[in-house]
């Protein structure tokens, strides 16, 4: 197998470095259950955001200039709201109080000021191909203050210009903050286009091909699939037809729906057949008792093997896949042909292999899908028999139904262990950096798959 991948590896490395002309299309929609999850997760940084520095108000209530400190002791973020705005982005509502230390003296006094914040984010697409943020407008609506000065609450001769201090203060600086915590997340978002691994040295990335298109209930981004091979782009087909994801598709209350388009599977198949990651060597050792896969066995059925090979030798089967696997979906059930050619081999007395027969096999596999943190896996079994034709032999006449059992029963096995330990890795899904898929559903539909899922971000 080693010798195998190299050689798909080698042959990777002369195709030329062009992006795929094709889009492996990928949708990838939040919807609007996504935005609960973001008030509850973006309280506790707004209200970090807000804690700006008051600087120091010039009371000239007594007829001279008297500097007092001020210090915001509290922010409250007691309601927050977000929307989808149709078009445009996301609109940002919250109300919030503001505790406030006055430094005066002969004791100082508290003040707390409500404030509702009323922010517009548009989303659109960068320039690098990732979702990118920013406040179009902002605008801070101010309440009247309460003052509590230890023995009552009526407000002191020098409220009045304090408030309007507080007021000239924040009107600045509070959006500026929001502006600012919005900015922050296009770092994160910008990890969308991160390589992640699909295989021994094959990866994919995603990247946006067009602006969001924002409903009232969701934003969708429409993405295609990059793959690489020893970091270098492969080329693929050419398909005219964009993937389109139809609405409520998936589960109904699910923050996040993800369709995934049969090109894209097509695609990574292919790039795995292309890095040679799909080829293995089937060997077994002689002195194992329940090894069928030797002379002796074959000798059995084929009466020239047991003429050559008067003592049992081991038998090596090299399994390649010359012809790209092919992915199908049909509502509720997914299937993946392999048409793999499969060399028949004995070691010969110069320690070479001789070669026997060689075999062209069809195997008709079930395939499961199931996502796991970010990544989308498989497992597969096989549907019916293997079908085996002689392609060629050193052997002459070599009757089928004769090796089919036992060719079965040594190939069957081997390759779904290496078929499910490579779909095992699985592909990831488009994510940005510590998110994660939660209780996600996988639903096959005719021509592509959906994912349903909740999300969790972790710092």
């Amino acid at each position: 197998m080693p010798g195998a991948c190299g050689l798909g590896l080698l042959l990777a490395l002369l195709l030329p470095p062009v992006v795929s002309a094709s889009r492996p299309g990928t949708v990838f929609r939040l919807n609007k259950e996504v935005l609960s999850y973001a008030v509850e997760a973006g309280k506790a940084p707004l209200q970090r955001a807000l804690q700006v520095t008051v600087p120091l108000f010039l009371d000239r209530s007594g007829g001279v200039f008297q500097p007092t400190r001020i210090q915001i002791l509290n922010v409250d973020v007691s309601h927050l709201h977000l929307t989808f705005v149709a078009d445009f982005g996301i609109r940002l509502l919250a109300a919030t109080n503001f505790t406030f230390k006055i430094f005066r003296d002969p004791e100082p006094l508290h003040l707390l000021l409500p404030i509702a914040l009323l922010a517009d984010t548009s989303v659109e697409q960068g320039s690098i191909g990732t979702p990118l943020v920013s406040i179009s407008s902002c605008f801070s609506i101010f309440d009247k203050a309460v003052v509590f000065d230890g023995r009552n609450s009526t407000a002191p001769a020098m409220l009045a210009p304090l408030q309007s201090h507080i007021k000239a203060v924040l009107k600045s600086k509070l959006c500026l903050r929001i502006s600012n915590l919005v900015q922050g997340l296009n770092v994160h978002l910008g990890t969308l286009i991160g390589l992640s691994p699909v295989g021994p040295e094959s990866q994919v990335r995603y990247t946006m091909i067009d602006t969001p298109t924002i409903t009232n209930d969701y934003i969708s981004l429409d993405i295609n699939a990059v793959l690489f091979l020893l970091g270098r782009p492969i080329v693929l087909p050419v398909d005219s037809t964009p993937f389109v994801l139809p609405q409520h598709m998936g589960t109904k209350g699910a923050m996040a729906t993800v369709g995934l388009s049969q090109d894209l599977f097509d695609s990574v198949i292919m790039l795995m057949q292309k890095a040679g990651a799909l080829n293995l060597d089937v060997t077994a050792q002689l002195n194992s008792s329940n090894n069928p896969l030797n002379t002796s066995v074959l000798g059995q059925l084929i009466p020239e093997v047991a003429r050559q090979f008067p003592e049992p030798m081991p038998l090596v089967l090299k399994v390649r896949l010359g012809a790209t696997p092919t992915v199908t979906f049909h509502t509720n059930n997914a299937t993946l042909r392999l048409q793999p050619f499969v060399e028949v081999l004995a070691p010969s007395s110069n320690s070479a292999f001789q070669y026997l027969f060689s075999l062209n096999v069809v195997v008709n596999l079930s395939l499961q899908l199931s996502v796991s943190q970010v990544r989308l896996r498989g497992t597969t079994s096989v549907l019916g028999n293997v079908q085996l034709t002689v392609a060629s032999s050193n052997l002459g006449f070599i009757d089928t139904d004769q090796v089919q059992t036992l060719m079965g029963e040594v190939f069957e096995k081997p390759l779904l262990d290496h078929l499910n330990a490579l779909l095992g890795m699985g592909i990831a899904l488009p994510h940005v950096v510590n998110l994660q898929y939660v209780t996600p559903e996988v639903f096959i539909q005719e021509g592509y798959v959906v994912v349903s899922s909740g999300l969790l971000y972790q710092r």
